[in-house]
């Protein structure tokens, strides 16, 4: 089976004071048709960027974004208008992602109205509130403005406008990271059985193992711009590979009073970002770091069972 999306030496690098920033360095991921592929890392590590660089909301340095096996990196800007149909996002802050002077009626419409979904306006109200519905929303809160609600009912607008042109890929940056925990497990859930209803395929970006366990299908985990391991969910938490991997596991809070899990504490400083040397950007905090290490990129490499690892502590000599 073929994914639907699949990046390919994919990087974005920005110009900055001293050189180039990598945010995205190389990576290669691909999420099938249905699944969802969990991005995680620490702050930084460049998982929102990859998201938006997938979605040309910014533009890549170089590599390939594969949309049903076509390059959309190549698309024209009719081309890619078309596309844009197929790929939506839900951002991180509700708040600051929708527009404070649109009612939830006008910002649920702005999508189908700008593509012309809608002849008559009694098919387009018809539509919003159908969405409306879908989402968990009331009818009442249909001339309601961002401001006068919270923030979960904010992040079910921002979902519906992410379903309204019936997309088949949707990049989830943080959606949940803005909410009280019970709002959470709500917004989750309403993702988890939209999934399944309309058959959509996410890339969940989060720094929360415990969110990403829950809804993922597939992990990649991101250290400054570059993939380091990518597996099945349950084989990443039976079994993580990277160092840094077993340092994110090992820092889940377990709720008991007392724990006898033993904490890897990750030390040194973190690389520079801005033209990095050759070779593992987790070197210099790494226990296991060694001369192979420094001397040149260690790329992702199948352990089998399609668990992949990019550290020498796996690489054949």
């Amino acid at each position: 089976m073929e994914p639907l999306l699949k990046t390919i030496d994919l990087k974005k690098y920005f110009k900055v004071k001293g050189g180039f920033l990598h945010a995205v360095d190389g990576v290669d991921i691909e999420i099938k048709e249905g699944r969802t592929l969990g991005v995680v890392g620490e702050s930084g590590c460049g998982k929102s960027t990859l998201g938006r660089v997938v979605l040309r909301l910014l533009e890549a340095t170089s590599g390939q974004v594969l949309f049903e096996g076509k390059n959309i990196l190549k698309y024209d800007r009719q081309e890619l208008h078309k596309i844009r149909r197929q790929m939506q996002i839900i951002f991180q802050d509700p708040f600051s992602s929708l527009n404070p002077r649109m009612s939830v009626f006008e910002l649920i419409a702005e999508p189908l109205v700008m593509n012309h979904v809608y002849k008559s306006n009694r098919e387009l109200t018809e539509k919003i509130l159908s969405l409306m519905d879908t989402v968990g929303l009331a009818e009442r809160f249909v001339n309601t403005y961002p401001h006068e609600m919270d923030g979960g009912r904010r992040q079910r607008v921002g979902v519906a406008r992410a379903l309204a042109l019936s997309p088949k890929f949707i990049v989830c940056d943080e959606p949940v990271s803005a909410l009280d925990v019970s709002i959470q497990a709500q917004i989750l859930n309403l993702l988890m059985d939209l999934q399944e209803e309309m058959k959509l395929t996410y890339m969940f970006i989060t720094h929360d193992l415990s969110v990403v366990k829950h809804i993922s299908n597939e992990i990649a985990v991101m250290y400054l711009g570059q993939c380091v391991e990518r597996a099945e969910s349950k084989e990443l938490f039976q079994n993580p590979l990277h160092p840094y991997t077993r340092a994110l596991l090992s820092a889940i809070p377990v709720p008991r009073l007392i724990s006898h899990q033993e904490r890897s504490i990750i030390k040194g400083e973190v690389s520079d970002p801005i033209n990095p040397k050759p070779g593992c950007r987790f070197a210099l905090r790494c226990t296991y770091c060694k001369d192979g290490c420094t001397e040149k990129d260690v790329p992702l490499k199948d352990q089998g069972g399609g668990h992949h690892v990019a550290c020498v502590l796996y690489q054949e000599s």
